[in-house]
């Protein structure tokens, strides 16, 4: 959910909370690992072919 679709101002504010957290956390990693992190339709593919090697599409198949 958006947080501009938050019901709540309490669900916006807990939203932009996670967001935040989420972007923090991924500065740690890329800072790690000395690299940016895939984004979008690349780390979607990244993350399915590392949990047991196939693609997505080979797995709807």
């Amino acid at each position: 959910m958006a947080i501009k679709n938050a019901p709540t101002p309490k669900g916006k504010e807990a939203a932009t909370g996670l967001r935040q957290a989420a972007a923090k956390d991924e500065k740690k990693v890329e800072a790690r690992t000395g690299q940016d992190l895939k984004k979008g339709a690349k780390r979607f593919e990244e993350r399915s072919r590392s949990s047991d090697g196939k693609s997505a599409g080979a797995k709807q198949k």
